[in-house]
């Protein structure tokens, strides 16, 4: 099925031909840009690097549930396990060693093992000697057990191993080994796991999510929005804002790093992409500077809603969330609607919108509709990874 729509030319969505160009050059592909958080977007990131090995991953790093939230506790930083997911759906398969990196990464502490096990396992990891480590082939391993031991030095007596992430751990060892900065190890091991795009926090303070409920009630830390640790949301979110306190918050609005602001303005296509509506892609946006940066760039932008259920956007219709969207975009200045989102991208005929969709509706909020197949009947009742990247890459 082809679809056309207008851009400042004539685009048919798929343009096949530009995405055969893409395939047969990856490492020539488009910069596309993801404001994301967690794991919904891996399925197509996987499928991405087949196309482009410069995309780019904004990440919120401010998940405060499991074995996130113990960390931060401990070390008062910014959550990694999105990070850490993100750069895995991006590494190159076909690089020896890689699979077995990435196993390693995704290995969890026992939930229900005694600390002084757990506390073994993990000297094991450090010291060589577990059957994950000695799979992953030099120089990684090497690399993976420094940073292993940084964590393992700096790790507090009380601090509790059940369910803790290797990956997340290699990571905050690399972060605490770096001067508490957190670029330079995601640099590293993307090089080392020949990640194929960039994946960086949006920002990287210690802030907590805050979500203001319709009914008045305050909810503090991203996981008591998303519905998987705490019961679902009875009433709809009014508004998120950040805060450096947990007790008694108050909104927060830090300025993003001038070196994010030239990495939005290097897209070549903004995209706000499937995932928690609020924690994953709204938290993306609130800090000072974002919007202005997007606005700048004269890319295309656009929003692809969710299907299926979404804890977070409860009672929200589709065109309310692009009302929402704009909304926030619009929040740190007067830029047109027309520089900040472009088009929305859904599936009238086999997608599931709880909230609804209306495309009178939607069209009315002035943004550009894509109505196409993105569900096959293999990835029913989700989307289907190609179906999407084949809009996104003909847009570019």
């Amino acid at each position: 099925m082809t679809h056309k729509i207008r851009v400042t030319r004539t685009v048919s969505l798929p343009d096949k031909l530009k995405l055969a160009l893409f395939a047969r050059a990856p490492e020539l592909g488009p910069q596309i840009l993801f404001f994301s958080g967690g794991s919904a977007m891996n399925p197509v990131s996987r499928r991405l690097i087949e196309y482009t090995h410069n995309s780019v991953h904004l990440i919120t790093p401010f998940d405060s549930g499991g074995s996130s939230a113990v960390l931060r506790k401990a070390f008062r930083m910014p959550a990694v396990g999105d990070m850490r997911n993100r750069m895995m759906a991006l590494a190159d398969q076909s690089v020896k060693g890689n699979p077995d990196i990435r196993r390693l990464f995704a290995h969890r502490l026992a939930k229900d093992a005694a600390q002084d096990e757990l506390i073994v396992e993990l000297d094991n990891l450090v010291f060589g000697k577990h059957s994950l480590i000695k799979a992953v082939p030099d120089p990684m391993r090497k690399i993976i057990r420094n940073h292993l031991r940084f964590f393992r030095e700096a790790m507090p007596q009380d601090f509790d191993l059940k369910g803790a992430s290797i990956g997340n751990l290699v990571l905050v060892g690399g972060y605490l080994n770096n001067e508490r900065s957190m670029d330079p190890v995601l640099f590293m091991f993307s090089r080392l796991a020949m990640v194929r795009g960039m994946v960086r926090p949006v920002i990287s303070s210690d802030l907590h999510l805050v979500a203001e409920l319709g009914d008045g009630s305050i909810l503090v830390g991203q996981h008591l929005m998303t519905g998987k640790q705490v019961a679902p949301l009875t009433s709809p979110i009014k508004r998120v804002y950040l805060s450096k306190k947990r007790r008694n918050p108050q909104p927060v609005q830090p300025a993003v790093r001038n070196k994010i602001k030239k990495i939005i303005a290097g897209a070549q296509l903004i995209c706000y992409p499937l995932g928690s509506f609020y924690s994953s892609v709204i938290a993306n946006l609130l800090p000072a500077g974002v919007p202005q940066a997007i606005a700048a760039n004269g890319c295309p932008k656009i929003y692809i809603p969710n299907m299926g259920n979404d804890p977070e956007a409860v009672g929200r219709s589709v065109h309310e969330q692009v009302e929402i969207l704009l909304a926030c975009l619009r929040s740190q200045g007067g830029a047109a609607p027309d520089r900040l989102l472009n088009f929305v991208l859904v599936d009238s005929t086999n997608g599931d919108y709880p909230g609804g969709l209306d495309l009178k509706a939607l069209a009315a909020t002035g943004v550009e509709v894509i109505d196409t197949p993105l569900v096959s009947p293999k990835s029913a009742p989700y989307t289907n990874p190609e179906l999407v990247l084949g809009v996104l890459l003909s847009l570019v």
